[in-house]
């Protein structure tokens, strides 16, 4: 019996209509912290509650690399009265907004791949967080397309896409499926705490969609999955602890635990480390010279991150051709970061060119996506 080979047949992305520059930003941000230190300057000059520094786009760009986001609410995350995403709740019979945005970038990467709908077996919707704990919103997904078979959620928040593509390869060696569908809606700001200087500007909105499918179905131009790996280390120093047992309480409700938090220096310090460490193993393991990689697509979370990780892989410092950078114009995407790193920036390869899909995040998580394109 042949064995089955799984590859890339295409990707596809949804990225919203609206973006916020560092410069609307930073003035948002700012007139809320003016507004916080008036409102509270008796308490400030007794030193019961902290003053509030503000933002600037030097710190911004300084910090992460980041220059712009795109959004999907943008008047209200720039109200300083709000500062959170706001958008008229949908009755249950109307499409959701993360299964619209994930539906969108998954007819991308069909017409992509010059494939219909009926052609696909599962869809895995894999995202940092959902809209809501069911129905799943990869079935939602599916319906939404007429894609007959099986969906669910699954979440390793900024390695959910990656730990997605290997679940889709295991379907496809296995027999499972044919074709699987690995869409990653992420809307980030709705985690984001605003109104914090050390993530105000982080996270951005995106859905990105990997198709999936054993070889023989796939078109021409694809990539084959050479290798995949996942790897968790159980980590406090990137968490969200909203969830239903916590969030209803007067106690909790708007409690900034109940948005993303993190330690970052921590993060950068044991985070760079593991990932280069385990693309380079895993490289090895491969039978691939890890400095022979014609590009890495990682996770855009820091500018910094990834230019040390790539030069501990490649064993120089990377240029932009060997390491693209995405996060400059949207920001960090949680798992859709890669995976659009990957659709913006693999057009020009040649075949037999490999490279590396890598993310990583909270957890820790970390998947490592070995790609070589087809001759």
């Amino acid at each position: 019996m042949n064995e089955i080979v799984p590859v890339i047949s295409a990707t596809g992305l949804f990225t919203p209509a609206e973006s916020i520059s560092n410069e609307e930003l930073v003035e948002s941000f700012n007139a809320y912290v003016a507004r916080f230190n008036a409102d509270h300057a008796a308490e400030i000059a007794a030193g019961m509650v902290s003053e509030l520094a503000p933002s600037s786009c030097e710190f911004i760009e300084k910090a992460s690399g980041i220059k712009s986001r795109y959004v999907m609410s943008k008047a209200a995350l720039l109200d300083p009265e709000i500062m959170t995403p706001r958008w008229p709740e949908r009755p249950d019979d109307e499409l959701s907004v993360l299964a619209e945005m994930g539906v969108l970038a998954a007819r991308d990467a069909l017409e992509r791949a010059g494939r219909q709908a009926s052609d696909v077996d599962a869809v895995l919707c894999a995202a940092s967080n959902m809209q809501r704990p069911y129905p799943a919103m990869a079935i939602e997904i599916q319906a939404a397309l007429g894609i007959e078979g099986f969906g669910f959620d699954m979440n390793v928040a900024c390695s959910s896409a990656t730990f997605g593509i290997q679940t889709a390869a295991d379907f496809i060696r296995a027999g499972h499926a044919r074709s699987v569908l690995v869409v990653s809606p992420e809307i980030c700001t709705g985690h984001n705490n605003m109104r914090s200087r050390d993530s105000h500007f982080i996270f951005g909105d995106v859905a990105t969609a990997v198709l999936v499918e054993a070889r023989d179905l796939a078109p021409a131009d694809h990539w084959e999955i050479v290798g995949t790996r996942l790897k968790t280390v159980f980590s406090n120093n990137i968490r969200n602890n909203f969830g239903f047992l916590n969030c209803a309480t007067p106690e909790t409700i708007g409690a900034p635990d109940k948005l993303f938090v993190q330690e970052g220096r921590k993060v950068f310090k044991e985070v760079v480390p593991m990932v280069a460490a385990m693309i380079a193993q895993h490289s090895g393991d491969l039978g691939i010279d890890p400095a022979g990689l014609r590009r890495l697509w990682l996770h855009q979370a820091n500018q910094g991150m990834n230019r040390l990780i790539a030069q501990r892989v490649l064993g120089h410092e990377a240029n932009e051709d060997e390491s693209p950078t995405v996060l400059d114009t949207y920001g960090n995407t949680s798992s859709a970061g890669s995976i659009i790193a990957f659709h913006l920036n693999n057009a020009d390869l040649a075949a037999g060119d490999t490279g590396v899909i890598c993310s990583f995040g909270a957890g820790y998580s970390a998947g490592t996506v070995f790609v070589r394109k087809a001759a």
